[in-house]
């Protein structure tokens, strides 16, 4: 009975979600307001990835919300939920998220199965640990309004983007980002310079043709590998990456691990045919 009046109260928090101005956030913030009303033909797509998410999964759906509304766009949210037992579909659905279960695990499972359930020709993705801005989506929709097929963004100042102090590791700002980004522009000339970046937008049409099928986080490689081979429209979009709003339990993403996988994978990808 407890544990079900403490998920009450967090959803009734959500509703009313307040966030601390700019200057004392680093965040641009996203008033409190009524519940998201999805459009019932949208143009846009707004998923997001979650697995136990509750400290952050309403001020991104917020945000999202926020966006949409004050830009006149058309739009619904997707949370594809890959098995929170922390009450985050609870606290997204009562922000006005739709929620599409997916009980395959990892990152590029709960990606292809809010992709697949999304009712609106364009895609926009992005993290649930409000690192990301998604008072940025405009910014994507224009360009994919202009033509692009994918828009990456891009977090390292090499694209114009912008780092918070903390951000991110070390070994991926130096290392490991920079490294596969320009892996990512020599071996399959992909116009971008941060090829991990998870805010990004998209024609839902175009990346379904691909049939991409990573299951983890080399998902977000393949999408812009597979792009760049079939000579998508690839735009780059700057924005700045905020500090994890978690404090309850670290990132999904495994330093070394992945990036082995990530390697293994630009291998393959290299000498496949085409």
């Amino acid at each position: 009975m407890s544990d079900s009046k403490g998920l009450q109260k967090s959803v009734t928090a959500a509703r009313k979600v307040v966030v601390l101005p700019h200057s004392q956030t680093g965040r641009r913030s996203a008033p409190s307001g009524t519940k998201f009303l999805a459009a019932s033909r949208p143009e846009v797509a707004v998923v997001i990835p979650c697995l136990n998410e509750a400290e952050t999964i309403g001020i991104c759906v917020q945000k999202a919300a926020h966006a949409l509304t004050q830009a006149g766009i058309d739009g619904e949210i997707i949370v594809a939920d890959n098995g929170s037992t922390d009450g985050s579909q609870a606290l997204a659905e009562a922000l006005g998220a739709r929620i599409v279960p997916v009980e395959a695990k990892g990152y590029g499972m709960a990606l292809r199965g809010g992709i697949a359930a999304a009712r609106a020709p364009f895609v926009v993705m992005g993290d649930a640990d409000d690192s990301y801005d998604f008072l940025e989506i405009p910014r994507f929709v224009d360009e994919l309004r202009s033509g692009a097929d994918l828009v990456q963004g891009c977090r390292l100042p090499s694209g114009g983007g912008r780092i918070e102090r903390g951000a991110m590791p070390v070994l991926h700002r130096w290392i490991g980002n920079p490294f596969f980004s320009l892996l990512a522009r020599t071996w399959f000339r992909a116009p971008i310079h941060d090829v991990y970046c998870g805010l990004r937008g998209f024609r839902r049409e175009s990346i379904q043709k691909l049939e991409l099928q990573q299951a983890g986080m080399v998902f977000a490689i393949e999408m812009v590998l597979r792009s760049a081979r079939a000579r998508l429209v690839i735009h780059e979009v700057p924005i700045t990456l905020h500090k994890d709003g978690r404090t309850a339990h670290r990132g999904h993403l495994k330093t070394f691990r992945d990036g082995w996988r990530t390697l293994r994978f630009f291998v393959a990808e290299r000498f496949r045919a085409a």
